[in-house]
C-alpha cells in the first residue's frame, strides 16, 4: 500500500450540521485553519493554510460535538473531493480536541 497520511493541528473554522449518507452513515463536513512555524532548508517560515475536510462514522459523531473555533488534532488521508474534481479534501480517521481543562 502507498503512503497517504496527514496529521494537522488547527482550529475548526466552520462545521456543517451532521448529516447521513443514503446508507445511513454519519457524515460531517468542516473547514480547518492551520498556522505554524516550520523549518524548510534550514530556514524558519510562517505556514498558514485552510483545508476542507470530512469525517464519517464514529469520528463524525464525535466531531459534531465540537464547535467552530475549537483547537483540534486531526489525522487521516487526502483524496479528491469527488471523482470529477482535482480539489483535495482531508478525510479524518482520528480527531482529538486540544481544549485545555481549566475547571479540572
Amino acid at each position: 500500500m502507498e503512503i497517504n497520511a496527514v496529521a494537522l493541528n488547527g482550529e475548526l473554522a466552520a462545521i456543517e450540521p451532521l448529516r447521513h449518507t443514503p446508507a445511513g452513515i454519519p457524515l460531517l463536513n468542516f473547514k480547518l485553519t492551520h498556522k505554524s512555524r516550520q523549518v524548510e532548508a534550514g530556514y524558519k517560515r510562517q505556514v498558514e493554510c485552510e483545508m476542507n475536510g470530512v469525517a464519517m462514522g464514529d469520528v463524525a459523531l464525535a466531531m459534531a460535538r465540537l464547535a467552530a473555533g475549537q483547537e483540534v488534532r486531526l489525522s487521516g488521508f487526502l483524496n479528491r473531493k469527488n471523482r470529477m474534481s482535482t480539489q483535495l479534501i482531508l478525510h479524518v480517521t482520528q480527531a482529538h480536541s486540544l481544549k485545555e481543562n481549566s475547571n479540572g
